[in-house]
Parts: structure tokens; sequence; C-alpha cells
């Protein structure tokens, strides 16, 4: 099989209509089609039905991250509107889940929507926040690639960033959902589970759980495990290159408390079931930080984009291996979450070390995205995809899901 940095995005094309993706959520959630492929037999019902198709006794793990509201919009006196989409934190901390409780200013990386028309000015919105008025300032900053810094204060100063966002912001949608964010969106584009705010994008395999179908988990004994894989807007960047070496993936932070891996430790294996391909990378980037601990005791928890694929003079442990290593680290640290960030793409070749079964929804043509599948499922994720294009399901985020057993 060729090298994972040699295949062309061109493999991973195919004709989706613009009809078939779906611009709105089904009315409820669980009455989303599901597809089942199993060991070449392809069959569908309905994503209530899903515990009819799991193996008992086993093990499902989530993404529990929740979208933020990360789009804001300014009006400058000259009437120039600006849209500031924040990214990730910079200053005072970069770490997500500390980033929302900060009070009176902070500084994140953000993409600029009409940054021509901002020069260096301050921008300002004025709101009424639970009967009192709310001032956010944003203040350009240096250039950070394709994006800018940006220096946002306010007041109150007792408010937090989290508060500013959910009084001033939207969620954002994907881009390939050309509409205007509507006041459904803010509950459908959004997990029941939802917990840990960082993402701009939510983990749509999961948008299709409701209290019945969790119900229905627990009475077929599916114990229930959750991570947190704060997504970024990278994940809707497209593949430039002419391969995938020229491909350079976003990173992601990720948290994983103790509990999650003491359950994936004891765990057989067997049937490890992960809901969507966030989750799928946050696992898999967890095997080989316990590979990194192997032979670098104290190693931060940072997997690189080719690290899998590069592991000469490493040595080849067990999935439980890696857990003990990793929770051993934990016991020294005194951890109780751990905290990282992966880069890892898994794509044709890559071997998974966790995961069994998958359940995701149906992804962009030409998209990492669909590489995963294609490592997870094999060649045949063509006849997956045909047999939903010709059988009516809906894609992409507020699409349909299918459930994909590894081969």
């Amino acid at each position: 099989m060729k090298s994972p940095k040699d295949i062309s995005i061109e493999e991973y094309n195919y004709d989706l209509p613009e009809d078939r993706i779906a611009q709105f959520p089904v009315a409820k959630r669980d009455q989303s089609k599901l597809l089942i492929a199993k060991q070449d037999t392809v069959q569908e019902t309905i994503f209530q039905n899903i515990a009819d198709y799991l193996p008992a006794d086993s093990l499902i793990v989530f993404n529990d991250t929740k979208v933020i509201r990360a789009r804001l919009r300014f009006k400058k006196s000259t009437g120039a509107k600006i849209e500031i989409f924040i990214l990730e934190p910079v200053l005072p901390t970069a770490e997500v889940q500390n980033a929302f409780q900060v009070q009176e200013q902070c500084t994140w990386k953000c993409f600029i929507g009409n940054a021509k028309k901002w020069k260096k000015d301050a921008l300002t919105l004025a709101l009424n926040y639970h009967g009192e008025e709310l001032l956010l300032y944003a203040k350009k900053g240096e250039p950070q690639g394709n994006a800018h810094l940006v220096h946002f204060s306010w007041t109150p100063k007792h408010l937090t960033f989290s508060d500013i966002l959910m009084a001033s912001g939207s969620i954002p949608l994907p881009p390939y959902m050309h509409r205007e964010t509507q006041d459904d969106d803010v509950e459908r584009y959004q997990t029941i589970y939802a917990k840990h705010q960082g993402s701009v994008a939510a983990p749509t395999a999961g948008l299709h759980f409701t209290d019945k179908v969790m119900d229905s988990l627990n009475a077929k004994n599916i114990q229930t495990d959750f991570v947190s894989l704060h997504v970024g807007a990278g994940t809707f960047k497209p593949v430039s290159g002419e391969t995938m070496g020229e491909h350079e993936m976003h990173s992601e932070q990720v948290l994983i408390k103790r509990e999650t891996i003491e359950s994936l430790y004891r765990h057989d294996f067997q049937s490890l079931i992960v809901v969507g391909t966030t989750s799928t990378r946050t696992l898999e980037s967890l095997y080989w930080y316990g590979v990194k601990l192997e032979n670098q005791v104290d190693a931060p928890f940072k997997i690189n984009q080719w690290e899998p694929y590069n592991t000469t003079g490493l040595k080849n442990i067990s999935p439980k291996q890696s857990l003990k290593n990793i929770l051993d680290y934990m016991d020294r640290k005194k951890l109780d979450i751990l905290q990282g960030e992966t880069q890892i793409i898994i794509a044709p070749s890559y071997q998974f070390k966790l995961v069994d079964v998958l359940i995701t929804n149906f992804h962009q043509p030409k998209s990492t995205l669909l590489l995963l599948v294609s490592a997870f499922y094999g060649s045949q994720w063509t006849r997956v995809y045909e047999y939903a294009l010709k059988n009516d399901f809906r894609f992409l985020s507020y699409g349909d899901s299918c459930l994909l057993f590894r081969k």
C-alpha cells in the first residue's frame, strides 16, 4: 500500500449534488436515517434503532465538546460590516477550557471578514445584557497566516468571555450551509451531552442521539464515556495540494478524564464503539501518546500529523500497555485530566489501535474525513456512499449517518 503522503485527494472525490447537502436537521434527532455497513452488507433503518445493531456489553465513547458562539459582527461608523470569527485563545491563556472564564480582556486568533475595511481603529459593539449596558471592544493585532490576533476588552469587567459570547456571538454554521443561523440552530447544532465549551463546529455524528437512544444503549449494558476534542475551523480546510504530503493538518486541543482512560484500560477492546471522527482521532492519538511515554518517560501530549507513520526505533506495544503508561504518567504528575493536542491524520494504510466500530455522518468529497473513513472501512467506502446517494440519504453536518464495522 502506498504511503499516505503519496495519496492523491482526487482518488477521494465523488459527485455530491447540492440538493443532497442537508441545510436543516430533521424534525426529531433520532428520526434521521442510519446506514449499517458490515462485512460487505449494507442495510438501513432510522437512528432511533441503532442499539439493535450494536454489540451488548460494549463501550461507546462520545466527544462532549460544546460549540461556542464564535461569530461576532461589528458595524463601523462608516457603515462597513466587519465579522470576527474566533479560532483559538492566545492570552492570558492558550488553554481552551480556561479561556472562557477570563474577565476584562483577552486575545484570540481570529478570521476577519472584510478585513480590508478595518485598519487601526477599535470596533465597538453595544448591547443590553440582563438589563445593563455591555460594551465590547475589538482591536486588530498582528497577522497570523491567514488570520489575525484580535484583542478584546469589555465592560462590565466582571463578565467572563463566555458571558460576552453568549450575549453578542452567534453559532457558526459550516460554509456549505448557505443560510444565516436561526434560533433552532442554537439547540440543534449542539449534542444533547455537550459540556465543555471550545468548538467552532459540532461533532456532528453525535447530533442524532436523544435521551431515548441513550436509554436503549443502557438497556444493552453499553457503557458510555466521554472525551473532549475542541473542533477547530481547520476541519473545513480543503485539501489543496496534489498529494497529502503537501497538506498540513490543523492542530486541536484534547482533554481526557482519568476515569475514561481507566475504562478503556479495563475494556477488552473487542467492541469499542466511537461516535464521530473527532472521538476517533482523540482515542487513536491517546494510543500514540502511550507509545511516546514508552520511549520518553515525560513526553508532552502532542501528536504530530505523520507521527503514527514514522515508527522507526519505537517499540510496538499493545493498547493496554499504552494506556498503562499514560495512567502511570498521570499518577506521577498527580493528574485527574490529561490535556494535550493532536494533529493526527488518519489515512489509508493506518492501522487502528483502539476503535472497532464507528458512527459517523457522510463527509465532503476530497476531505481528510473521507480518508479516515477509507482507512477504517477500506475501499468499500465507495459502495456505502453510492448506496447512500441512491437511497435519499442526506449528507454532511445536518445529514444522516452510517454505522461502520471495521474490516
